[in-house]
Formats: structure tokens, sequence, C-alpha cells
């Protein structure tokens, strides 16, 4: 544990519970679709509050390093 954390990749995070409360549905798909939801499933998540989404999709949203210029 007293190694400097230079030998850990940095893993950037991406805000997706502020993003997913203030985005409309199709802004939604988009992110999803980023992170390879098979479009049936994102018929059904669009529609979820982001608590409900299953955690390691959250995880994959949060850690897969797009920004939110990416989403526009």
């Amino acid at each position: 544990m007293g190694r400097p954390s230079s030998y850990l990749p940095k893993i950037r995070t991406f805000d997706g519970s502020g993003f997913w409360k203030n985005a409309f549905a199709h802004q939604r798909g988009t992110l999803l679709r980023k992170v390879n939801v098979p479009d049936d499933q994102i018929k059904v998540l669009v529609d979820k509050a982001y608590h409900e989404l299953p955690a390691p999709l959250r995880y994959e949203i949060e850690t897969s390093g797009i920004k939110k210029e990416d989403l526009r």
C-alpha cells in the first residue's frame, strides 16, 4: 500500500446520474448505445431512474471515459 498510485491508470468518471436526470430519452439512448447496450434493452432502460439501472451498467457508464461533449 505504500506504493505511489502512478502504477494504476487513472479512471475518468462520468457524472451518470447528473446527465441522466437532465437528459431526454434520445440522449439517454445515445449514452446506452455508447456502452454497447442492445437496442431492445435501451427501450426499457431509458424510462428508468438512474439508480434503477443495474449496478454493472452504471459502473460501465461512469468509467467508460465518455465525455458529455460526445453525447451531443
